[in-house]
């Protein structure tokens, strides 16, 4: 074989793929179909959760100084995130463009082959390997591996080779996106809607801003390139009276509100992450952060089944966790599509929810679902309420030592953490050390208040979130360890 796993497609979910599979050692093949980077920036920023996904890999410094903030808004509505208390604050205004530098940088770094100008015409399932014909800069070639997983956008090649179903809803409008140099517009970050459409305007480091125009009425269009800068200064005059000929584009853009996702994420040998699997009007940005978080889910089970430590069965789980969180992602994005670029016909309901909004309960509810932070996989069962969460970031002291949670997980391994000095507890996870770090430690002071009184060990998936915990799993921890770790050595 060529790689145990080729990836096609190097955007976001492509790439934070190919780094965990690099974690675990596992040979990967990133396939692009574009020479060179874009530059385009569709995804604006992280949720709370994907910058839990970047610590704990440690990528957050390699950003820079991020920007962050506890505004955010469902439909238009301005929602409170700092109610989530202890999560992380979102990330504001950091390009898509930058984060896919970062994450190919970290890739690349961990040794994936990233093969730029090489297009996937054919693939096909053989039950053991699949093999994928490839166009690249020297021409047709073949190229077989393990398994193969599609991260190339809503209009994936592997998704409709492979044949997966696509069911949902056809896209009824057309709104434009664009980065444009030398306009001076009042932020609107939230968007701000009018009687004919709505648009939203956001500052972006080097003097760019970043315009987003649904005129309301206007059916989508078949296009076969990007649309025109005066398309959209034509639009936006239209719904604003607002003039921004003199505007220099960088970029521009054109999407829907075409709502689908697959039936499943996997058939056979070949599986499906971010816009592949899912596709949806962009609200509140939470498309590039489902493909992150898709990516890690996925990785570290794909890389134990290709080397031999878990059963095949481990995938299963990629699908039963994450077609869950897609299909609430598409629920969302609809209701705040209806919400934000409908007519007045709607505001009845904007006031109501806006008064719901004033209570706090409802203000954690709408935030924990769009930064993904109400995330809860079934790991088993049992009462611990950490079970199937992420696992909070604690501050941990041990004999000589001090470290945080998230440090823990840089290098891609499950941890246990043995909060009680616990030897039984350790020996009973011997068998695991090969893929399982045991930490005995105890949570500092300062972190006390955010793991459950009385906790004396937690299991913590490569993913960051909980597998197990004492007291309170139904399961005992070989049990646990087994079904998401294989059989001891």
């Amino acid at each position: 074989m060529d790689a145990a796993v080729i990836v096609v497609g190097a955007g976001p979910a492509g790439l934070m793929l190919a780094g965990e599979l690099r974690l675990a050692g596992v040979d990967v093949i990133v396939l692009e179909r574009l020479e060179e980077r874009t530059g385009e920036s569709r995804g604006l920023g992280f949720t709370a959760r994907t910058m839990e996904v970047f610590d704990q890999r440690g990528l957050l410094p390699r950003f820079g100084d991020v920007e962050t903030s506890n505004v955010g808004h469902f439909g238009g509505l301005p929602v409170n995130f700092g109610v989530l208390e202890g999560a992380h604050q979102a990330a504001k205004s950091i390009p898509q463009s930058q984060t896919e530098a970062v994450l190919e940088a970290w890739a690349v770094e961990l040794g994936a082959d990233l093969r730029r100008g090489h297009e996937v015409i054919a693939l096909r399932d053989r039950g053991d390997t699949v093999e994928v014909d490839v166009r690249g800069p020297g021409g047709e070639f073949e190229l077989r591996a393990g398994y193969l997983v599609g991260c190339d956008g809503g209009r994936s090649v592997v998704r409709k080779s492979a044949g997966f179903d696509f069911p949902g809803t056809a896209a009824t409008l057309e709104m434009f996106l664009a980065d444009v140099k030398g306009l001076d517009l009042d932020p609107r970050m939230i968007g701000e809607t009018f009687p004919g459409g709505m648009v939203m305007v956001g500052p972006l480091p080097g003097g760019i801003t970043r315009l987003i125009l649904c005129e309301r009425g206007t059916p989508p269009r078949r296009r076969t390139g990007a649309p025109s800068y005066d398309e959209v200064v034509a639009g936006w005059k239209r719904v604003t009276g607002e003039d921004i000929s003199h505007g220099e584009p960088i970029w521009v853009s054109s999407f829907g509100d075409a709502t689908r996702q697959v039936t499943d994420y996997r058939r056979g040998r070949v599986l499906l992450a971010g816009d592949s699997a899912h596709i949806h009007l962009p609200a509140g940005g939470q498309g590039m952060n489902t493909s992150i978080q898709d990516a890690v889910n996925l990785g570290w089970k794909l890389a134990a089944v290709v080397r031999g430590r878990a059963p095949e069965t481990l995938l299963d789980s990629y699908h039963d966790e994450r077609h869950p969180v897609g299909r609430r992602l598409l629920m969302n994005t609809r209701a705040q599509g209806l919400l934000f670029l409908s007519g007045a016909e709607m505001q009845p309901l904007r006031d109501v929810l806006t008064e719901l909004i004033g209570y706090d309960v409802v203000s954690r509810h709408l935030a924990a679902m769009v930064s993904g932070l109400e995330i809860r996989y079934d790991v088993g069962g049992g009462s611990h309420p950490l079970l199937g969460r992420r696992m909070p970031d604690l501050e941990l002291v041990g004999e000589a030592f001090k470290t945080r949670g998230t440090a823990l997980l840089q290098g891609g391994r499950g941890v246990l953490l043995d909060l009680a000095d616990n030897a039984r507890l350790r020996r009973r996870a011997a068998g695991w050390t090969d893929r399982v770090d045991i930490v005995t430690a105890a949570p500092h002071a300062t972190s006390e208040n955010d793991i459950p009184v009385g906790t004396s060990a937690v299991l913590v998936r490569p993913d960051g979130y909980v597998a197990w915990a004492a007291p309170g799993s139904h399961h005992d921890l070989p049990m646990s360890l087994e079904r998401w770790f294989g059989p001891a050595r």
